[in-house]
């Protein structure tokens, strides 16, 4: 008996599938995406740059100034506000830091030399709420903050920002110290050297790299974050982002470009330094993949 011939929408269906395959596989097709991508990500950090050197509003249809000037950066960096919410976020950035290096490092050296029930389940923990809607975690703190008193005061945006920094605090230097090769430390221990000792001059300088880097994320992580810091802090603790905010929304755009641009500096230097550090596979090793 002869087969019965295919559709027409079994026909039509392959027909597409195929040329859609073959049109993935043109090089146009990747070099046009890739030049859209190009555009969807830096045609904001290009905006913001004209805004940041400019005098005058842009008026449509117009994309570039008529004059270009310095004159905003100037008035920005003389600002009280944004004086203090820079070191605001600079005090606060640090506190989070060292709070997060004091309960995070011992953790992770835990999570790298110790086998106990549930450890894989407690590291997952970690990644499961920086993936998570963090308004919404952020909701629920701000409640209890408010009962707790918390709300408006730097300790509380401190509490707020450390949500943040587990990830990061604690995956990183778990992949540092389960990097560490431990033939080296057990040599040293049976040449007399002190448990101390060992991890003093020989396993702390083979992860200093790698704890460096995660110290380096979570600064400026902390001094980035910004809805943290807007649902607890305002009214009384104002970070640079939220004043950068706050500049905006009075349509002061151009201090809040210039802010931008100025901070745009240290961003980089740190995706070029984490880059260098933090190899592919850091936070899989981190979870022992």
């Amino acid at each position: 008996m002869a087969a019965q011939a295919p559709s027409l929408w079994t026909t039509f269906r392959r027909n597409t599938i195929r040329s859609f395959a073959a049109m993935l596989r043109q090089r146009w097709f990747g070099i046009s995406m890739l030049l859209l991508l190009a555009a969807f990500i830096l045609g904001p950090m290009l905006n913001v740059l004209v805004w940041a050197f400019t005098d005058a509003r842009i008026q449509p249809p117009r994309l570039v100034p008529e004059q270009w000037s310095l004159k905003w950066w100037g008035e920005t960096f003389t600002r009280l506000d944004v004086a203090g919410g820079f070191m605001t976020s600079v005090g606060i950035s640090l506190t989070v830091t060292l709070v997060a290096a004091l309960i995070c490092l011992p953790a992770s050296y835990a999570f790298a030399r110790m086998k106990f029930r549930g450890r894989t389940p407690f590291l997952l923990s970690f990644l499961m709420v920086n993936a998570f809607p963090r308004f919404g975690i952020y909701i629920t703190i701000a409640v209890v903050f408010f009962r707790l008193g918390l709300v408006g005061t730097v300790p509380g945006v401190v509490l707020i920002q450390l949500v943040n920094t587990l990830l990061f605090m604690i995956w990183i230097p778990t992949a540092a110290f389960q990097g560490v090769d431990r033939s080296l430390e057990e040599a040293a221990l049976d040449a007399g050297a002190s448990p101390l000792r060992v991890f003093v001059q020989i396993t702390l300088p083979m992860v200093l790299p790698a704890l460096s880097a995660s110290l380096l994320l979570t600064f400026v992580g902390t001094f980035y974050e910004t809805q943290g810091a807007l649902l607890i802090g305002i009214p009384n603790v104002k970070t640079l982002p939220v004043v950068i905010i706050t500049l905006i929304n009075h349509h002061i755009r151009q201090l809040g470009a210039v802010l931008s641009v100025a901070l745009w500096v240290p961003s980089l230097v740190l995706l070029i330094f984490a880059q260098r550090v933090l190899r592919g596979g850091t936070l899989a090793a981190g979870f022992g993949l």
